[in-house]
């Protein structure tokens, strides 16, 4: 396609915002878009497409291109980065002088050659090792997988809606579905859409939610009537899944740390005609205490590094540290301990993550298991990335047993 030096410049700001900035790269796009209002839809996929590309394979972009790995290219650098992704996908660019040198044939020749996998898909040399490390065999593939682009998931709200009825109104809308495999409600987009236009949306029909993590409430099986907390919410995907399947009726805790998630959960129960969760800010250990022995079913998806779901955050990838790693892991292990209390007897809980590092997840749940004879080992899940096209995600369904 063609495209003008003003969406390149786009482009190069917002990358200077994920990189340099260490902003989120859909909040950057977000930022961008509500700034540029004159931006069309065309121009803005490209912009969005672009950033989105280079952050994915920026290691091999910078390789191909011909450049030298530093830690800030110049905005020429950047530009010419585009051009080596429009090449790379039979795209003809414009004659700038950023350009000069690149050449298809050639860039496809040395792309082949590549014999570092840190280089071929784009990540750092310790985040290589960790991961081969941990999968082992399974992580080239695994790599592969995650360089993708990320379908649109949606989860029909079953309180307003069912999944036939809401493909139906889609068709109507000119949005193609068709249902997501291992799922109950969900619908796969056939092609990108900005679904939060939709009539359907605004009404709480649905709510955009990968399948993999569809998978996760159902997992916990809440009932009706029963006392459910949700001890790591954020903003509530699995929260406003549970009360779905609880029918509204009994109650839901939802509890995080931060004050700015439980607002957009209480925005989006509201949209979904959700009236049987509370929020509850974690600002002490107290707050949990006080919880001990309550609930008939705990969910603890908790904080991780997202290895699984770089496919919808790339930028992730290049921010993460192995201490950052190793912080995670213990605070995991802390939550699994320290939350299970609030599980009554006999109760059950949920452990998930959205990654697929074995030490975030069968190792943590074996060590919680060793430390607590009390509990057991129902089952437990696992989707690796682009298993029935999904993000990878990992989750354990423990019986307490007292």
């Amino acid at each position: 396609m063609k495209f003008h030096r003003v969406l390149a410049e786009h482009t190069v700001t917002a990358l200077e915002n994920v990189f340099e900035g260490g902003y989120q790269a859909d909040r950057v796009l977000e930022r961008l878009f509500k700034k540029e209002k004159k931006l069309g839809a065309r121009d803005r996929r490209f912009v969005a497409e672009s950033t989105y590309e280079l952050i994915r394979h920026w290691r091999k972009f910078i390789y191909l291109a011909g450049l030298e790995e530093k830690e800030t290219l110049s905005r020429g650098d950047v530009v010419r980065l585009i051009g080596v992704w429009q090449l790379l996908k039979g795209e003809t660019v414009p004659p700038w002088p950023e350009f000069k040198g690149l050449d298809q044939r050639r860039m496809l020749e040395k792309e082949k050659g590549i014999r570092s996998l840190a280089v071929l898909e784009s990540i750092p040399d310790w985040l290589n090792e960790f991961g081969s490390k941990e999968l082992g065999e399974a992580w080239p593939d695994a790599l592969f997988q995650l360089n993708k682009t990320a379908p649109v998931v949606l989860r029909a709200n079953r309180l307003k809606t069912t999944r036939e009825k809401l493909q139906r109104r889609l068709e109507d809308a000119r949005v193609e579905s068709f249902p997501a495999p291992d799922t109950e409600d969900g619908l796969i987009l056939r092609y990108r859409s900005n679904v939060f236009t939709l009539d359907a949306f605004k009404e709480g029909l649905f709510e955009i939610q990968d399948g993999a993590s569809q998978q996760i409430a159902p997992m916990l099986d809440p009932k009706p009537g029963e006392r459910i907390i949700d001890a790591c919410a954020g903003a509530g995907g699995k929260t406003l899944h549970m009360a779905a399947l609880m029918k509204n009726k009994g109650k839901i805790i939802a509890m995080d740390v931060t004050d700015k998630k439980l607002d957009e959960l209480k925005r989006r129960c509201r949209r979904a005609g959700v009236d049987v969760v509370e929020t509850k800010l974690i600002d002490s250990m107290k707050v949990v205490k006080r919880l001990e022995g309550s609930a008939d079913a705990v969910l603890l998806d908790v904080p991780c590094t997202g290895m699984g779901v770089l496919r919808r955050n790339p930028d992730k990838k290049w921010k993460l540290t192995l201490e950052e790693v190793e912080r995670l892991k213990i605070l995991q292990a802390q939550i699994l301990n320290d939350y299970s209390r609030m599980v009554k007897s006999h109760g059950r809980l949920v452990y998930a993550t959205c990654s697929i590092l074995p030490s975030e997840n069968e190792l943590q749940v074996e060590a919680f298991l060793a430390a607590n004879p009390n509990w057991k080992l129902e089952r437990e899940r696992r989707f690796m990335p682009g298993q029935e096209g999904y993000d990878g995600f990992y989750a354990a369904l423990l019986i307490n047993k007292n």
